[in-house]
């Protein structure tokens, strides 16, 4: 004879089949899609297309003497500056009218693009590198589109 449910096993005997219903339901998966944080904030306030990176380099406030990756951008009162951490980063964006960049004590590539051509600028360690429209003898504007470091 069955209790249908009721008596003293019928509770025992629901919450073992709730423990296995949670028991056996499996956690979603987190998966990285390596857009940048925050980005449309980012592009309100600061006029700067932050697209994807590995986290390895990141939009910072400037502050001398700190070791952070610094550029001169045209029509830009102040410098733009990143944090670079780890062994190596890369970080894709959308910045026009940037003509020079200060490296910092990681070797730093920067691709660049004009028009349909993409160029790609070494910078110096710990100076300033011309790059984009400084070094064009046409002197057209350049757009920065990656920065990839590497210590």
């Amino acid at each position: 004879m069955t209790n249908g449910g009721h008596g003293p096993d019928a509770g025992t005997a629901q919450a073992a089949d709730a423990a296995v219903l949670v028991a056996g339901a499996t956690p979603g998966y987190a998966v990285e899609d390596f857009n940048y944080p925050q980005a449309d904030k980012i592009l309100a306030e600061q006029k700067i297309t932050l697209k994807r990176g590995d986290g390895h380099i990141t939009l910072a406030n400037c502050v001398p003497n700190t070791g952070q990756l610094r550029l001169l951008v045209r029509n830009r009162a102040e410098e733009v500056c990143f944090n670079t951490t780890g062994n190596e980063g890369w970080l894709t964006l959308d910045l026009p009218g940037v003509y020079s960049i200060r490296g910092n004590d990681y070797s730093t590539t920067v691709d660049m693009t004009v028009g349909t051509e993409e160029k790609s600028y070494e910078i110096t360690k710990n100076t300033f590198t011309p790059v984009g429209e400084s070094t064009d003898p046409e002197s057209r504007a350049h757009t920065l589109v990656e920065i990839r470091t590497a210590k």
